[in-house]
């Protein structure tokens, strides 16, 4: 166990968030640090799940939201350490308000995070499936209220964005942007990923049945995210692609097509 995410590589029915994974027909999980963080790192929206304090309020809240993982105290820590997840919102916004109620142990939150690589089609439609990569992180929310810490992790959400955002642009925010801006940070205490690559996986049943695998086409559609070429717009007066959004670009869209189209070849 590590101190901020369980990591449980060996067990053969792992208890994650309280609920078990069945080895025997789930063969995608994984524990393994540095994969749980860059799926987080590089999902533009993550889904953060809270319970209403409200009696009359029954349903979970689900909201959209920018965050990464990262370390304050520890900046030189890596994906494979334990990290921090570090969540943007409005100051008046319900999570942050019942995280400002909770200063001692922090807001109980769950974090999800989905990358979808293709569509996987097999002979039988019980059999198709995704290429994905995704996962849920359990964690205490709280607000960051000190100054140097508020500014550094407003730096790093920018720069998870695109990289070295912060530095080209007008920054530190002002007075009025810190005030109204809050960072939440959810120290990490349980989680798990599940990782889906390759191609189709049919029964034996279906397989050796010719009049199946006569009539029926099996493959995978690689899908991934694209970025296109930006469109000007706003009081900015410069007026080419600055090189750190055309570098973001470049390599990001490669990237994809590049892990898509890898996860896309049967095993």
């Amino acid at each position: 166990m590590v101190s901020s995410l369980r990591c449980i590589p060996t067990v053969d029915v792992p208890i994650v968030g309280g609920q078990s994974i069945d080895r025997t027909t789930d063969s995608v999980a994984t524990y393994d640090l540095h994969a749980i963080h860059s799926i987080v790192n590089t999902t533009p929206v993550l889904h953060v799940s809270f319970t209403s304090s409200d009696p009359e309020d029954p349903f979970p809240t689900v909201l959209p939201m920018i965050g990464t993982m990262a370390s304050y105290e520890r900046p030189s820590a890596d994906l494979n350490e334990p990290l921090e997840c570090y969540l943007h919102g409005y100051v008046s916004s319900g999570i942050m308000k019942q995280a400002r109620a909770n200063p001692e142990q922090g807001l109980p939150i769950t974090i999800a995070a989905t990358k979808f690589d293709g569509i996987v089609l097999s002979l039988t439609p019980n059999s198709h499936s995704y290429n994905y990569r995704s996962t849920v992180l359990f964690g205490y929310g709280s607000l960051v209220e000190d100054k140097e810490e508020k500014i550094w992790a407003m730096s790093v959400v920018t720069n998870s964005v695109i990289p070295d955002r912060w530095e080209n642009t007008r920054s530190p925010p002002d007075s009025a942007e810190m005030a109204s801006t809050t960072i939440l940070k959810v120290k990490i205490v349980n989680g798990s990923g599940k990782i889906r690559t390759g191609g189709p996986g049919d029964e034996k049943k279906d397989t050796e049945r010719e009049d199946v695998v006569s009539k029926t086409y099996t493959a995978v559609i690689p899908a991934w995210e694209v970025y296109g070429e930006p469109v000007r717009g706003g009081d900015g007066r410069v007026e080419s692609v600055p090189e750190h959004v055309r570098t973001f670009i470049e390599q990001t869209n490669q990237s994809n097509e590049e892990y898509a189209k890898t996860a896309s070849i049967p095993k």
